[in-house]
């Protein structure tokens, strides 16, 4: 009878251990989820020029330390920034009219001590490709986060009924990072970048 009390003794102290160690674990994902990179897209305006929509953002981030290390060791960063134009239905989901992706390739060239920025578009989007050069990563990231009158539709993609918004979503691809790298992002940490933003199309935009 003694062994008997003493086996559910042992085994009571067993399950509040594991109860605990899983409250330890639960909790600190819980911290964890509070140290996502903050990430906001501001000064968001939409022009038309001649037969395009055009675009304009400033993307508001801060990299984080992680992130900047694997950039030194010579891992290249891409930045998504992607947008949908929607025309807005009150009797089912908004119609998707148009859209274009903007991908940002940042790296680090050892041998030069220089930063390299590739500006290029998604499958499927407005044709787009630019390189450039920095002497600093405080030089590459302005460059990251200003977006000037980039095109994101031709105005023959409205059809010209009803009203119209932009969503607009920013984010560091984690899919292009090396296989280590993302199984060490998984989950909210330094590196989730991402931020989502919309606005509305006033008429005049359109005329």
């Amino acid at each position: 009878m003694m062994d008997f009390f003493t086996h559910c003794w042992e085994n009571t102290n067993i399950s509040a251990w594991l109860r605990g160690l899983f409250l330890c674990v639960f909790l600190g994902t819980g911290v964890l989820g509070y140290a996502q990179v903050a990430t906001d897209i501001t000064q968001l305006r939409v022009d038309r020029s001649d037969d395009e929509l055009q675009l304009s953002a400033l993307l508001q981030f801060e990299l984080p330390s992680v992130v900047e290390d694997a950039l030194l060791k010579g891992i290249p960063m891409v930045f998504v920034l992607s947008t949908d134009v929607l025309r807005e239905r009150w009797y089912w989901y908004d119609k998707r009219l148009a859209g274009a992706e903007r991908h940002m390739r940042l790296a680090f060239q050892p041998l030069t001590r220089r930063w390299r920025l590739n500006v290029s578009s998604g499958a499927g989007s407005v044709g787009l490709n630019l390189n450039q050069s920095f002497e600093t990563l405080a030089q590459a990231l302005s460059a990251v986060k200003r977006v000037a009158k980039w095109k994101i539709a031709d105005m023959a993609d409205l059809d010209g009924a009803g009203k119209y918004r932009i969503e607009c979503r920013f984010r560091l691809d984690l899919n292009q990072l090396p296989r280590p790298f993302q199984l060490g992002a998984i989950g909210p940490s330094e590196w989730d970048i991402a931020a989502t933003a919309q606005l509305q199309i006033s008429p005049e935009t359109l005329k």
